[in-house]
């Protein structure tokens, strides 16, 4: 096969691949302006169905709750996966290293099943404990749970960016004067923060797409988005649904961008610094 051949085939295959991905997304944001009430027949355009989404209250307030809970879970998510990966990559070896990133890492591979059933059967253990002063079910169940779920993500991506930080502009720092504490806010954290904004924003989108987990330790007021989907589209599909996915493509289509400008800009400043540093050293 020639060159030419070759590269037609490389594209052919990546055009699929993309269609495969996204156009039953564009599909389905095409069908939420349809005026229709069957969601999959169209009648014409129309944006009534965004109007019947906002006069829903309980899918407006099942998604106030899921945009709480993934917000406070990705934040939380952030600072103890910094934690634990500052841990795993500055601190040396010491006993019981190797199962503490093995327990971390363990909702990685763990089914969402069996780490939902277990947090419910913990909770259920400390309502007992406390003489019922701990609720099992309920918002703050959900983002403990949640958290527990999102921390091993945001500890690999944060621990990779650890892991390739040249420790001599650290070192340097620390022989200048700066304490620990001092390097960490002015050394460390600048360079990590492409993969904290990553970290973040993957917690985020896992715990506002979770519905396994918060099934198990959600009560009567804190349903999810996700279980109020779920149990819409079990009742009949309703264009309102496709509305309401439409909104949540936007916004995590924008949440996307704004990381990629923040670590595209930040990336492009730290090569800036490092060459300013290479001329004014040579």
């Amino acid at each position: 096969m020639s060159r030419i051949g070759q590269r037609a085939v490389n594209w052919t295959v990546l055009g699929l691949g993309f269609a495969f991905l996204y156009v039953p997304v564009l599909i389905l944001m095409v069908y939420s302006f349809n005026e229709s009430r069957l969601a999959t027949v169209w009648s014409g355009f129309s944006f009534k169905w965004y109007g019947e989404l906002f006069r829903d209250k309980q899918m407006l307030d099942a998604a106030w709750v899921s945009i709480k809970v993934a917000f406070w879970t990705a934040t939380a998510a952030v600072v103890l996966g910094t934690m634990a990966s500052l841990v795993m990559t500055r601190m040396r070896r010491f006993s019981g290293k190797t199962l503490f990133g093995a327990l971390i890492t363990a909702p990685l591979v763990m089914p969402e099943v069996i780490i939902g059933l277990s947090i419910l059967l913990m909770f259920v253990s400390l309502q007992g404990l406390t003489d019922g002063y701990f609720a099992p079910k309920g918002i703050v169940a959900i983002w403990i749970a949640h958290v527990t779920f999102t921390l091993a993500f945001v500890t690999v991506v944060v621990s990779s960016r650890l892991s390739e930080l040249d420790k001599s502009l650290e070192e340097a720092a620390m022989d200048l004067g700066a304490n620990r504490i001092k390097v960490f806010f002015l050394i460390t954290l600048p360079i990590i923060a492409p993969a904290l904004v990553s970290g973040w924003l993957l917690a985020f989108t896992l715990s506002l797409d979770d519905v396994v987990i918060a099934s198990f330790v959600a009560g009567p007021s804190s349903t999810t988005l996700p279980m109020k989907v779920f149990s819409s589209v079990r009742l009949g599909l309703s264009p309102k649904i496709n509305a309401l996915a439409t909104l949540m493509i936007l916004v995590v289509t924008a949440a996307a961008f704004l990381g990629w400008w923040f670590m595209y800009r930040e990336e492009k400043r730290r090569q800036r610094d490092m060459q300013l540093a290479l001329q004014e050293n040579g």
